[in-house]
């Protein structure tokens, strides 16, 4: 039996992320395709269900994503939701207008008619979220205003013989005080989903199909000690036993220690054939000088890959990489409106030369990072793999700002070392999503010692996040950062200022680079 599937479809709103979420946490499903995307190729997905996002433009203006008119003929039930809305009933007859004021923030939905959407719902309103500049006027034919606001006669309409649904508000965000439970009816009572989307059928559905994709071919795996990559590692392993081959690449990036810790640590929990490479000068001279850090992504990417090609050769018919790529990777790597607005390349999925040997395998690819872990969890790893922070692809290079030098590298990492230590120490380490430090292409004038100091700023990066698509800076304790900066600033040689970034995503990224 088919998984059910729900296909949301991104106009550009900064949380389409979480409506993937909330349709995950019902246990249905769900991807996300950009809205340039042909319909008959959403056709192809057999998606069981469509969910059309919010989004910044006004329909109608020129360049304004449009809606293909092939989704409305799947037979498969429909919401809309803010632009989403907008298109659905700009392209079914209704009437559009522009907002008096661009309406942000809470507002009281009064539900005027039923609806699939408010089944079990207790109150007649609703403390929902609004973000939008136009509104509908009046719904297309057939529709049915099923609620409004003080401000907003047309907050919401539905057709229910055609399972077409739409709200002007977000339901995803927590805002929205039912928005859930409304999700949750589209999903299971308008759609009559079954949610079959759990971890521990992901396990046995992936270990098969890597089984069948690889067949009696070998694979080698690109293993950092990460969460991700252990992961991959392990299930590959149930798959195909000792044609699995892990490589691990010491590329000079990593943190303190790491180079000798990681190996050592895969040896004695999994039984893997694991091959260390020592490949910190290649790196390290290629990297010599470069201050852009989508060139230090791609250039970290293109030689992790060369190293791959080098040691796949020396074994026998190996055909595959492996690699621990995720889903917002995937969904950060491509824009809703094509190449041109791609937040940032992944030398995962980004830094791939065309010529590359080797077919890839990306068995997490269709993960957000929390059910890797569950993955892991199910697998029955250590909870050092399974709380394990990220750490990205390309290491401490996009940690130090500007090119990467041996001494930058050193101050890094004694600094973040320092970090770990103390999150570790204060029983924070599992309590926030990462925390780590980052090397300022600045130095700042400093008194250490009664003598005059020209030297380095470390800033620290701690935040709070479920999947790394939002994150919001962590309030630590002042009495710990106190002590972090301290330590950073007494026991890193070329360090006298320490900054804390209290800055969110959006709009700012988890990683400074």
């Amino acid at each position: 039996m088919p998984l059910s599937k729900v296909v949301i479809i991104d106009y550009g709103s900064q949380v389409t992320q979480l409506i993937a979420r909330r349709v995950r946490e019902a246990g249905i499903y769900s991807e996300i395709h950009s809205c340039a995307t042909p319909g008959d190729q959403i056709a192809a997905l057999r998606p069981s269900a469509l969910i059309l996002s919010g989004g910044p433009a006004s329909v109608g203006e020129e360049d304004a994503p449009t809606l293909d008119p092939t989704l409305l003929t799947l037979g498969v039930p429909v919401l809309g939701i803010c632009y989403g809305m907008q298109l659905l009933a700009h392209h079914l007859g209704g009437q559009l207008a522009k907002s008096l004021t661009r309406e942000y923030g809470p507002a009281d939905l009064r539900r005027s008619a039923a609806c699939t959407l408010w089944d079990g719902l207790d109150k007649d309103v609703s403390r929902v979220w609004m973000s939008h500049g136009d509104k509908v006027l009046t719904p297309p034919p057939d529709f049915t205003v099923t609620g409004s606001t003080p401000t907003l006669d047309v907050t919401a309409m539905a057709n229910e013989d055609k399972k077409i649904y739409a709200v002007q508000f977000h339901p995803e965000v927590h805002h929205s005080v039912d928005g859930v439970q409304m999700l949750r009816n589209f999903l299971f009572k308008a759609a009559r989903l079954t949610p079959d989307w759990t971890m521990a059928s992901f396990v046995d559905r992936t270990i098969q199909a890597m089984a069948e994709q690889i067949g009696d071919r070998h694979v080698v795996c690109a293993l950092s000690g990460g969460i991700d990559s252990t992961v991959v590692a392990v299930l590959l392993n149930h798959a195909i036993g000792k044609r699995l081959h892990c490589i691990f690449v010491d590329n000079g990036l990593l943190r303190l220690n790491e180079g000798e810790e990681v190996p050592r640590c895969m040896r004695e929990h999994f039984n893997l054939n694991l091959t260390v490479v020592q490949a910190q000068d290649r790196f390290l001279s290629r990297l010599k000088g470069v201050d852009d850090p989508e060139q230090k992504r791609k250039i970290i990417g293109r030689t992790f890959i060369e190293i791959f090609d080098e040691e796949a050769s020396k074994l026998p018919q190996v055909d595959f990489l492996a690699q621990g790529t995720l889903y917002p990777d995937i969904i950060e790597s491509v824009s809703h409106k094509g190449p041109s607005a791609v937040i940032k390349s992944h030398h995962n999925v980004g830094g791939l030369p065309e010529t590359m040997n080797l077919k890839l395998v990306e068995p997490l690819r269709e993960l957000f990072k929390d059910e890797v872990r569950k993955v892991a969890a199910q697998l029955n790893m250590p909870d050092s793999i399974v709380w394990r922070q990220p750490f990205p692809g390309p290491g401490l290079a996009i940690r130090i700002l500007g090119a990467v030098t041996e001494q930058r590298l050193y101050i890094l990492r004694k600094a973040d070392n320092i970090v770990q230590q103390e999150l570790r120490d204060s029983g924070w380490y599992t309590k926030v999503w990462q925390g780590f430090a980052v090397l300022l292409p600045l130095k700042t004038v400093g008194v250490m010692g009664d003598q005059r100091t020209y030297e380095h700023i470390i800033a620290l990066r701690i935040v709070d996040s479920v999947d790394a698509m939002t994150a919001d800076w962590t309030r630590l304790p002042p009495e710990i950062i106190e002590r972090m900066s301290g330590r950073i600033i007494s026991e890193v040689k070329g360090v006298n200022r320490v900054v804390y970034d209290v800055s969110s995503k959006p709009p700012s990224t988890i990683e400074w680079e």
